[in-house]
């Protein structure tokens, strides 16, 4: 799929996450469709104006002109949403966050979504001891989780036992 919603190279396509390049894929296609459907509209137009038999008027320019700008209009808006969440799904918003962790770091998934990846991962350490020491020093977990954070120590905790 050729992305024209923003300006991106290879090298930059390449660095997105997984949740970005859904992002954008899904953006590009609503502009897409967005282009497919006024391109349809102006076709109309044009048949049902010069069917009307008015060549010589400037009422299909105008028309034509108020579709592309509502075209316009509406693949602004998707290009703003887009770059909206692509920087509100950086893995490590504000510098946050350790590449080195052994779990997907993803921002944009819900606490739900969060609990369940870190809680997978840990409990498939094997040494319950190393598990829970690992998981208190753990200060990516503590700011990924946030409230679950606490929540998760102890569901690790009983299985420590």
């Amino acid at each position: 799929m050729k992305f024209d919603i923003i300006q991106i190279t290879d090298a930059e396509y390449e660095a997105l996450t997984n949740v970005q390049r859904q992002l954008l894929r899904a953006a590009q296609k609503n502009k897409n469709e967005l282009v497919h459907k006024a391109e349809a509209e102006i076709i109309f137009a044009k048949q049902y104006i010069f069917g009307e038999g008015m060549q010589s008027s400037a009422l299909f320019e105008q028309k034509k002109a108020e579709i592309l700008k509502e075209c316009d209009y509406e693949i602004a808006i998707i290009k703003e949403q887009l770059e909206y969440t692509i920087a509100l799904s950086e893995p490590f918003p504000d510098g946050e966050g350790d590449e080195s962790v052994g779990y997907m770091v993803d921002y944009s998934l819900s606490y739900t979504q969060r609990y369940i990846i870190v809680r997978d991962y840990y409990l498939a350490i094997a040494d319950p001891e190393e598990r829970m020491a690992r998981y208190v020093s753990d200060d990516v977990a503590r700011n990924y989780l946030s409230g679950y954070y606490a929540t998760l120590y102890n569901v690790l905790y009983t299985y420590s036992l």
